[in-house]
Parts: structure tokens; sequence; C-alpha cells
């Protein structure tokens, strides 16, 4: 084609340069699709048969027989269930990556046939998308020739439970050596095909809080002669959450809600004890390390306030998901290559706790935000009917699978010695 005044213009179109990164990938793409079904089985095999956090015996052999069919060497966790897979030679950078095992105690709602089979157990977070999708990378990174590294897939136990499995992870020292981690999540509210990323904060930390009070009880004709404990509960209950937020910064995300409260039989009696329960989240992860001391301080002030005897049990439970910018930038170069731009889209911060926070206090960490809804009405967490769009199992496998080829890939090169260079009036010995 030329312009008006005869210059040739180049209208062709760029020929990507093709890689080694490119290749592997690629070939990621295409075991993915070829192996589709076989995603989907063992998902609704994981889903039918779920277990609860640190006995989840079934799922650690399924998932042991899976990766040794497939020439890997996974080893169990101390505690017997959960499993550490690595693929590649043991050289070079190491990455880990994560998927969480354990089901919840929900009854399953839906009718289909892979629905649970264990009365009042049920995959309800979509752990069993999870496991599947790091199954999945396993087998698929095992296929290729040669990986710049070594990928630690870690299929976590106890998720759910609180401090969480992840615990576990870390004090048997399965974080040491590698550089960084990543993990995903499935998203109800993302359309399959999308991923949702965010730089910092996008879980919070979350604590569980007990506080009883007790005093001498009494009628409710003659309250000025006891301890009005109901009064002093319900102070506790509306004062406290308002003064966290006038002493610490708005920024942090800090919520105290209190979920039970328990007190008294009789209409006309003032109780000898009573009970509050709560949950306290922050997205900061100094402020979480403060909020204990803050809260047992301003509950033994307000209630003390009664006269009330005060206890105060404080179960620290998550740290925040704080994702390492580095990381997501790695997820994203992953996730473009997978979902394209369009399916890139910025995840919100969730007041959710995920016990992957913990990862933090070994190495950088990631989260992504893989979606699940395949259309019709919102299917919730931690639901009886929640459920997916299958389809998101393979595009988990070729991000994860991705995203560890290239930190692999961009940790190795951090690695190389660097030449020193000659000057070049100096001739080479």
């Amino acid at each position: 084609m030329t312009t008006s005044e005869g210059t040739a213009i180049d209208t062709a179109v760029p020929i990507p340069v093709e890689t080694p990164l490119t290749r592997a990938g690629a070939a990621v793409d295409d075991w993915a699709h070829a192996h589709n079904a076989d995603l989907v089985a063992a998902r609704r095999h994981l889903h039918a048969h779920p277990e609860l956090g640190f006995a989840e015996h079934e799922t650690t052999a399924f998932l042991e027989q899976r990766l040794t069919a497939a020439g890997l060497r996974p080893r169990r966790l101390a505690g017997g269930t959960g499993l550490s897979c690595d693929v590649g030679t043991g050289a070079g950078p190491m990455v880990v990556l994560r998927a969480d095992i354990d089901a919840l105690p929900l009854p399953d709602l839906k009718d289909v046939a892979y629905a649970s089979t264990r009365p009042g157990l049920c995959h309800a977070c979509g752990h069993d998308v999870h496991t599947t999708v790091l199954l999945g990378v396993a087998q698929a990174l095992a296929t290729l020739r040669r990986l710049p590294g070594t990928v630690r897939c870690v299929f976590q136990p106890a998720e759910e439970q609180v401090p969480g499995g992840a615990l576990q992870v870390v004090h048997e020292g399965l974080l040491e050596g590698a550089a960084r981690a990543f993990a995903l999540h499935c998203d109800p509210s993302v359309p399959v095909g999308r991923v949702g990323l965010r730089t910092g904060a996008i879980t919070a930390a979350c604590d569980r809080i007990e506080v009883t009070l007790t005093g001498p009880g009494g009628h409710t004709a003659r309250p000025q002669l006891t301890v009005d404990l109901v009064h002093a509960l319900g102070r506790v209950v509306t004062d406290v959450p308002g003064l966290l937020s006038r002493l610490v910064d708005p920024r942090s995300g800090m919520s105290l809600v209190w979920g039970a409260v328990s007190a008294g039989v009789a209409p006309n009696t003032i109780p000898e004890t009573g009970q509050l329960r709560g949950t306290l989240r922050v997205l900061d992860r100094d402020v979480w390390a403060s909020a204990e001391e803050l809260v047992r301080t301003l509950v033994t002030q307000v209630a003390g306030a009664s006269g009330a005897e005060v206890s105060i049990e404080y179960a620290r439970g998550v740290p925040p998901v704080v994702n390492d910018p580095r990381n997501v930038a790695l997820l994203r170069s992953a996730a473009l290559q997978t979902v394209g731009t369009e399916g890139v889209v910025l995840s919100p911060q969730s007041m959710g706790g995920e016990d992957f926070g913990w990862f933090a206090e070994a190495l950088p960490i990631a989260l992504a935000r893989l979606g699940t809804h395949g259309g019709g009405a919102p299917l919730d967490l931690h639901r009886g009917t929640f459920d997916v769009d299958e389809r998101s199992i393979g595009v988990g496998v070729r991000l994860l699978a991705r995203t560890a080829l290239q930190a692999l890939s961009a940790d190795a090169a951090a690695e190389a010695p660097v030449e020193a260079a000659v000057p070049a009036n100096i001739p080479a010995a």
C-alpha cells in the first residue's frame, strides 16, 4: 500500500517473537484444553467427597495417587493430611503455589449429580476448584521438558479453621528457599473468563473475641443494689466499636461486629453472667498487631465502669492478605496472556479472612480472584447452594502455571551473573 505521495506503508501485522516462555505457556494451554474433561471429573469427585480441616484423608490420598501417576513425588505434611509436591529439577529459583483442600460443615443444597455424599458437609467456598486447578498445574508442568527452576505445589489442609493450616505449612519449613508464593480464590461475583487482581490488602485479618461479664445478680426493681449486667453488655456492644473507630486510622479498615449476645432467662431478674462473641477485622497488618491490646483495654474500661468483672478471650485468627506489588505484576502479565486485556479486572477488598496471609511471614505473596460466575442468579460463598461454572478450572490452570513460569524466569534472570563490561580501549586478556 502507498500514500497519495507514493510513500510505501508497511501494513503487515507484527509476528510475536517466540521464546521458551511463550512456548511453555502455549504447551500449558494445549494441555489444559486436552485434559479439560479430566479436570472437571476431578473437581466433581472432590465436590462429592468433602472433608473438614485436618481430616482430609481421602482427599490427600486422591491427590497423592494423581500426582504419583504424573511421575511426581508428593510428600504428606506432618499432620497426615495435605501434600507438598515439587515440579522441576530442584535447581535454580523456587516459587510456591498453594491450594486449600478442606470443606465446610454445611449441608449441600444443590440438585446436581456431583452433590456432596456426606450429610452436613460440602465444598461451599470453592476449595475443590482451587485443589483441582493446582493438581492440573502440577500435571501440566510435569509434561514440560525443562523448567527455569522449581515449582512447589502445596495442597494445604484446614484453611477454614482458626488460625488455619497455613501456619503448619510455615512451621514445617515448606516455604524456605522460595522467592514468592501465589494462590487464587473463586469469586462468584466475577464472570468466568475474568481474573481479579489488586495490589496491597485484598482480604482482612480476622480475630475472634469472647467477652464474659459477671456480677452478683439481683432484681430488676432494684438495679442500684447490684451490677446491671445487661446494661453493661449493651454499653460494650455499642461503645467499644465506636471508640475503636476513633483510636485507629480509618484507612486501616478496622471493624468490630458482635455476632452473639446472651444473658439472663427471666424479664424481672438481673443475671449474674452474660457473654458477647464477635469478630474483629482489619486490613492493615501493623494495626492488626496492636488490635488485641487495644480491644482488651477498651472492653475493660467500658465494662469496668459498671462494676462488672470482665473476662476476655481473644484468639488471633489470620493476618490480612497483602499482595506484593511485584507478585501482582507477574500475575497480571500471566493473566493478560491467559484471558486478555478485557479479562483482567480490579478486585475489591474483602473483609473476609484467608489464612494464606500467614505465608507472608516467610516470603512475598499474592492472591488472585478467579471468576466463576456463569450466568443466572448469584451464588455466594459459604452457602449450601454455591457452585461454579467449570470453565473456570481451565482458566485457573493456565493462569497459575503461566504465573509460576514467569516468576521463575524473572528470578532466574535476576540471579544470573553479570559479566563486567570491558572498556573499548582496553584489550581483552
